[in-house]
């Protein structure tokens, strides 16, 4: 028998940080994901990057944030009863995303509005870091998670 029953509103904390684990990009996973959703060529051509401004391949922004995203989804909001995103309030993207660097991701609950019977605000702070600890991604968001009924 599965007793698990998803977190509600009232089963998170303001302030609770979570480790959502870690992913390390390979060279190929960069350059596919971006040859198909952000084929610039610091993106996909390894001779051009070379000369460019970062001296190799670098990540798509977009792949770093659905790097994010999949943590996320796996290890922490898979646990919550989510209803839905509401908004991206904020993506800052401060250092780009490297082959075989491995990148850890972190979540933080920043507040919780209890705005309706069945539901509630949630507001995360998501970061996206490798070892040396300088953020590649910031992503402040809100999501819909159901609150406990009380019926």
């Amino acid at each position: 028998m599965n007793d698990f029953r998803p977190l509600r509103a009232e089963d998170l904390v303001i302030g609770e940080r979570t480790d959502i684990g870690t992913h390390t990009p390979s060279l190929g996973e960069i350059v596919d994901f971006a040859s198909q959703w952000d084929p610039q060529v610091f993106h996909v051509d390894i001779e051009a990057a070379t000369a460019g401004f970062f001296g190799g391949i670098i990540g798509s922004g977009i792949h770093s944030l659905a790097i994010y995203q999949r943590l996320a989804v796996q290890n922490l909001f898979a646990q919550w009863d989510v209803i839905a995103g509401r908004s991206i309030d904020s993506i800052q993207l401060t250092a780009p995303l490297r082959p075989d660097v491995p990148v850890h991701g972190l979540v933080t609950v920043q507040n919780i509005v209890f705005s309706h019977d069945d539901r509630a605000l949630v507001t995360t702070l998501g970061e996206l870091r490798p070892d040396d600890g300088k953020p590649i991604l910031t992503i402040v968001a809100d999501s819909y998670v159901r609150r406990i009924d009380r019926r």
